[in-house]
């Protein structure tokens, strides 16, 4: 499966050198394989350069690649790993989804999550300001920060990059994963805001449900929601219910399309502003079909469906189209590659 993950086939600038910060991560591990196969020079920010060990020997970087310990809470810590770079890709964030009864007051919330999100996004762009070589910063952004219903909470049939959700909504429904969406939301906002005081090309890739293949150590938590169907973890279950009773419908991209898309949008001179990036988007019922159509194990015991008959909400990638990036993998790939993925690593038991 290893062998697998990495086959992929890029359009390359050479010897170009970009940042990508969260190179443990889903995304930043593979975005980190896609810029090396390229040919660029990458410099890979971790937190715990022992944690990526295991990234080490599957990168295969050789001179192409350096590894910097980074910490986004402190001042100036990106400072080396962004230098001579010209670009920066932003994916790294915090994954706390909930807080617990006792820290679910506004002030922690703000203290302890928000404020430490966003003053670490914008440490990172101080660092590319000193740089005087970061030409433009993608910013990994969630479609946590989107909402399918209007004012009056009726679903919309089209869902673009205007849809952005409401502060005061998030903080007043505190719906699954509530936490995790305000904290994308004021830091995507924080980030544009910073950027556009001081002269900074952003933009930022609203990334839906990603799946696929995966080399990290774990198993990432997009690929444990996207399976909760299957596996009847409860949370899991609850952030993707969550998500098709926000959006209307379930969004999903490949792992590769997702990383293509952040360098295709690195790269267009005339990207700008924020870039939904959905392969497709179907029912909650109709995933869980596809999934069982997939696998079935009688081992595990899958939540049960409901049959919703309205036609979903489309989550529109039309802006990323029309900019001319195109799609590789479609729904059915993207599950079947994700199963054999799990079934390899041992996460899905055999049948």
């Amino acid at each position: 499966m290893e062998e697998e993950v990495v086959k992929m086939v890029i359009n390359s600038v050479p010897n170009a050198k970009y940042c990508v910060t969260g190179a443990t991560g889903y995304i930043g591990s593979w975005l980190v394989e896609a810029l090396l196969q390229r040919g660029c020079i990458v410099h890979a920010t971790v937190r715990d350069p022992e944690k990526s060990l295991h990234l080490l020997s599957l990168w295969k970087g050789g001179d192409q690649l350096k590894v910097f310990r980074a910490d986004l809470h402190k001042e100036g810590s990106f400072d080396e790993a962004v230098k001579g770079c010209v670009g920066v890709f932003h994916v790294a964030a915090s994954m706390q989804f909930n807080v617990n009864d006792k820290e679910n007051t506004e002030a922690f919330v703000q203290a302890n999550i928000i404020d430490p999100a966003i003053d670490g996004t914008i440490n990172l762009l101080k660092s590319c300001l000193k740089s005087n070589s970061v030409k433009k910063v993608v910013f990994t952004s969630s479609i946590s920060t989107i909402s399918a219903k209007d004012i009056n909470g009726k679903l919309k049939s089209i869902v673009d990059e205007s849809c952005q959700i409401q502060t005061d909504i998030l903080w007043n429904t505190q719906a699954t994963g509530w936490v995790y969406a305000l904290s994308k939301l004021l830091t995507e906002e924080a980030a544009f805001k910073f950027a556009k005081e001081n002269g900074i090309d952003l933009v930022s890739v609203i990334t839906t449900t990603v799946a696929g293949p995966f080399f990290t150590a774990n198993v990432p938590a997009s690929v444990k929601v996207l399976l909760s169907p299957l596996t009847g973890e409860t949370e899991n279950y609850k952030i993707l219910s969550a998500v098709n009773a926000r959006m209307g419908s379930i969004a999903l991209v490949h792992i590769e399309d997702i990383c293509n898309a952040h360098i295709f949008l690195m790269e267009h001179a005339n990207a700008e502003g924020r870039y939904i990036c959905s392969t497709q988007s179907c029912t909650l019922s109709n995933l869980a079909a596809q999934l069982s159509k997939e696998y079935s194990s009688p081992s595990m015991q899958s939540k049960t469906q409901k049959n919703y008959d309205k036609v979903p909400s489309e989550i529109s990638s039309k802006k990323l189209k029309d900019l001319g990036f195109s799609y590789k993998h479609s729904i059915e790939e993207i599950v079947h590659q994700t199963i054999m993925c799990c079934l390899d690593y041992g996460y899905l038991p055999s049948v």
